[in-house]
Formats: structure tokens, C-alpha cells, sequence
């Protein structure tokens, strides 16, 4: 998560693991299950191997749920939701710990009960050097292990490149070098996986000030500067020098939020009129201010490159302990930007939409910020009223791990 036009440097946190309760709830569904199994009942199918390919939905999109697994399990998101999400967001650190890879086994055994895929963020905190083939195939091992379990995963491999708050940030050949590495592996032995390419909205590009911006005279400032008029500026392409390209990349990404309407954030205002849109395709000029010379991402990543496009992360803006607009006349004003039969006439390449379901302090804004629509009984039941009916959920039911 970051917001798209602000120069301050914010390390998003990976998403936490409650493993007590992941555990106790994992458990009791096994218990159930086998129970039910010994009076003869059949409660799941064998897990199927999924292709890859497959994993884009031939109309619609795929709706999915970042979601601050310390505050609430899957099973119980779900149950909010009415229905299990298509996609669940886990993060980690990329080459991960064992205990990270324990955490993401953990999460698979949810996603495979109360979901249907795994969108994996690798964080390469390290620097892109620690980015080798020897860790790149001990990746899509396990991804190979998980696609075994019945889960998809889709990689969105070092996310934010054209920020400049990531130790993988502004580096653009490194960057592209470690990409298709990771895809080189995962193509090759985790077959029911992709990969994923998701940068940070161009909007306040080059994000100056920022700890890893490309610095002036560097092969990497050059390489970015990409009008050759020895500036970076908002006029250089924020995301082609990174493209690893189409035979690394499976899926495009960009998350785009509601953060308020004009800097310093901060204030509960509703979201303008087709921003949404005007966003993705470069042509956004409002509060915020002018970001009309950004290129057209979704023609040039969804139509000319051919991509499925992720909104990997989205949300609305709402502080509760700040006065102004509603939450429910924030959010619904977003969503109903996502969920128009508008957006899905108009991006018809848009194949996923992930809500980032968190409420927590936001450095931004030096306070709590309320992104859900879950955790309010009356956000809640409009949010759910409002799902589109070409909005993609989980297969009802979980299958039988291949390892159990």
C-alpha cells in the first residue's frame, strides 16, 4: 500500500499471521470434516493441479481481500462477506525465513478452506542481489507444493519498483534482471502459478526525497530518464523502463486508493466523479493535481501488451476520529466506481479487484484510518448489496489436500 502521490517514506508491513487461531480453526473444519467422513458422508473433492493460464477469468473479474489476518481469520471474512474471496493478499520477505515459510503454509491451508488463490507479494528487503536462481527455485518448489494443495498463486514479485521507499526501488535493469528470474523458475516448475509486474500509480513520479531514489549521474537515473532532458520529472514514462517483459510477465497491477481529495491527507472527503478511471488511464487532473501527462496504463499494459490487469490493492479514505463525510458515503462512492457497469464495459481487461480490509495507523496521516467495509454492520451490508454480478468469488467448498 502506498499512496500514490506522496514524497514521505512509508514501509507498508507484511501481512501478520494469527497462527493460534489459523491453527484452532484449521483444526476444528479437519475434525468436522473427518467426522463427517467416517458416517460415510463425502464433504470435499481432490485437489486439482491448476494451470497457470487458466487462472484469468474469460469474463468478469476476481474478487479479492487483503486482509489483516491478526484482526480476523479468513473463515470469518468469508462469513462477513457471504462468500469466500477468489483472491486472499499474503506478504513476505523474499528469500523468506522458514518461519515465513511456515506462515505462508499456514495461509495456504486457509485459502484452500475459505478461499480459491494466494496473490504472494515477495518483498526482496535485502536488495535485488539476494534475488538469485538458487532462491528463485526453492520459490517455485514451494509453489509447486501449494498449487499440489489446491491453491493458485499468482507473484506479484517486488512491488512499487518506480517508488522510491523499497531497497528494489528505482533500479530499473537490477530490477528487470531478478524479475525474470523468479519467472524464469516459477514458469518452469510451479505450473499452477504467474507472475505478476505491479508498479506504483505514476501520479507525484519520481516521488523525490525518498531513501532509494535513482541519484543524478547513475546508469539508473539515465536509464529513467526517459525524455533525455537530464531531469527526472513526471514527464518521464513511470513504467516502462521497468517492464520485464511479456514473456516474464503474466498479469499488470496497480492499486489505486482514495486517499482524499487534494494533499495533506487527512480529511474524510468524498472521492471525485471517474477517478477511478482517469487513474488508471493517465488521465486524471483534480484536486490532486495535474497527472494528465502519465501514460494510459490500461491501453498500454491491457492493450498493447495484452495483460490481464489487477487492482491488487484498493480502498477508501476514512479516519474516524476526523470530521467531514461519512464512511458509508466515502466508500460506497468509491466502490461504486469499481463495481459500475461502467468500469466493466469500459475495462473489460480488468480481471481482478482486491479491497485492502485494514484498519490501522497510517504514518501519512499520523492516525487510524478505517479501510474496511466488514467491520461496520450498515458498511457492510451495502458493500455486500452492491457486488456485481460479474465480480468472480471462491468455489463453495474446500478439496482434499494432496499432503493430508
Amino acid at each position: 500500500m502506498r499512496s500514490f502521490a506522496l514524497p514521505l517514506i512509508v514501509v507498508l508491513a507484511a501481512v501478520g499471521l494469527s497462527a493460534v487461531d489459523i491453527v484452532k480453526e484449521l483444526d476444528a473444519r479437519a475434525q468436522k470434516q473427518n467426522e463427517s467422513a467416517g458416517k460415510g458422508t463425502p464433504v470435499t473433492t481432490a485437489c486439482a493441479v491448476p494451470d497457470g493460464a487458466q487462472l484469468v477469468p474469460d469474463q468478469g473479474a476476481l474478487f479479492g481481500v487483503n486482509l489483516d489476518l491478526d484482526s480476523k481469520a479468513l473463515g470469518e471474512y468469508a462469513r462477513d462477506l457471504g462468500r469466500g474471496p477468489a483472491v486472499s493478499v499474503s506478504f513476505t520477505g523474499f528469500p523468506y525465513t522458514a518461519q515465513e515459510k511456515t506462515d505462508l503454509q499456514r495461509a495456504v491451508s486457509q485459502i484452500r478452506v475459505d478461499g480459491q488463490m494466494m496473490l504472494l507479494t515477495l518483498e526482496p528487503m535485502k536488495g535485488l542481489d539476494a534475488v538469485t536462481s538458487e532462491a528463485a527455485e526453492a520459490l517455485a518448489e514451494d509453489l509447486a507444493a501449494f498449487n499440489a494443495d489446491g491453491v493458485p498463486v499468482i507473484v506479484r514479485f517486488a512491488h512499487e519498483m518506480n517508488g522510491s521507499w523499497y531497497p528494489w526501488s528505482q533500479q530499473p535493469a537490477r530490477y528487470i534482471t531478478a524479475f525474470q528470474t523468479v519467472a524464469a523458475a516459477v514458469h518452469a516448475h510451479a505450473p499452477g502459478s504467474a507472475m505478476m509486474w505491479a508498479p506504483n500509480y505514476g501520479g507525484g513520479y519520481p516521488f523525490a526525497g525518498g531513501r532509494f531514489e535513482a541519484e543524478p549521474g547513475s546508469v539508473d537515473f539515465t536509464a529513467l530518464d526517459t525524455d533525455a532532458d537530464g531531469a527526472l520529472t513526471l514527464s518521464d514514462d513511470p513504467y516502462a523502463p521497468y517492464y520485464p517483459g511479456d514473456t516474464a510477465v503474466d498479469w499488470v497491477g496497480m492499486s489505486l486508493y482514495h486517499w482524499g481529495s487534494a494533499h495533506p491527507w487527512g480529511e474524510n472527503e468524498l472521492p471525485e466523479a471517474g477517478k477511478f478511471a482517469d487513474q488508471l488511464t493517465g488521465n486524471y487532473s483534480g484536486a490532486n493535481g495535474d497527472e494528465s501527462r502519465l501514460p494510459d496504463f490500461y491501453q498500454v499494459y491491457g492493450g498493447r501488451h495484452g495483460k490481464p490487469i489487477a487492482i491488487p490493492e484498493t480502498a477508501a479514505f476514512f479516519a474516524p476520529a476526523t470530521g467531514g463525510e461519512t464512511e458509508l458515503a466515502i466508500k460506497q462512492a468509491w466502490w461504486e466506481q469499481l463495481f459500475s457497469p461502467e468500469t466493466a464495459a469500459q475495462f473489460p481487461q480488468v480481471k481482478m479487484i482486491n479491497w485492502f480490509e485494514w484498519d490501522k495507523n497510517e504514518t501519512e496521516v499520523g492516525g487510524r484510518v478505517n479501510w474496511t467495509v466488514t467491520d461496520t454492520p450498515q458498511v457492510r451490508e451495502a458493500f455486500t448489496a452492491a457486488l456485481p454480478d460479474w465480480i468472480h468469488f471462491a468455489s463453495s467448498g474446500a478439496c482434499a489436500s494432496r499432503s493430508s
